[in-house]
């Protein structure tokens, strides 16, 4: 059985427990405390250099270590349900939105906390090294996540799902961000009515409460 390093107040690991749900991919779970530091311990750092969470250790010991890697892997080990698209114009769309979603939104989000809380100083960016905050970026990512909730909601004005007409990899990306923005205090579901009715709906999928 696979191991799923995770941890589970962060964002980026939910987006693998969500998509594995979905995947009816049974893991262990070992949780890495990033707040004492644990991930950039000898330790864990043997098993993933980019000193990040999610990674999943598969039972050959291949390391897979962040969310590109893991869907990938399991897109191609358990096609069904099909999260990345069937056809080629499909996985273009879901390719398309997931990618806009994680770096206009979810990261966005991660420039604003990460460059403005007391608690990341001196880690303005994930991975082995220390980075210097600069609040302006905290100003600059919370400005970007506002504008792409924007475009998130007129996008789904007479939608369902993010990309397609089916749930996908673009969605567990962006219930993931959408949950994510209340640590800079944006809660787009309060004054987007299209992200809120989306969010809703999604509520029910068990794999959302992975």
């Amino acid at each position: 059985m696979p191991t799923l390093y995770d941890f589970t107040m962060a964002p980026s690991p939910r987006r693998a427990r969500i998509l594995l749900a979905e995947k009816g991919i049974a893991c262990q779970n070992v949780q890495v405390n990033l707040m004492t530091g644990e991930h950039l311990g000898d330790a864990f750092r043997a098993l993933n250099p980019q000193c990040t969470v999610p990674a999943l250790q598969l039972d050959d010991d291949t390391v897979l270590p962040d969310n590109a890697a893991i869907a990938a892997w399991a897109e191609a080990a358990h096609p069904e349900p099909a999260l990345m698209g069937r056809t080629p114009l499909e996985k273009a769309e879901i390719a398309s939105w997931n990618s806009r979603t994680e770096f206009e939104g979810l990261l966005a989000i991660a420039e604003a906390l990460r460059n403005s809380a007391p608690a990341m100083k001196g880690r303005a960016l994930t991975g082995p090294a220390a980075v210097d905050q600069i609040p302006e970026l905290a100003q600059r990512g919370l400005a970007r996540a506002q504008r792409f909730f924007d475009v998130l909601d007129a996008h789904l004005a007479e939608r369902d799902f993010i990309a397609t007409e089916r749930f996908s990899i673009a969605d567990i990306t962006a219930v993931v961000m959408v949950d994510f923005a209340r640590v800079v205090r944006l809660k787009p579901v309060e004054t987007h009515p299209n992200i809120r009715r989306w969010r809703e709906a999604l509520a029910s999928r068990p794999s959302i409460a992975a």
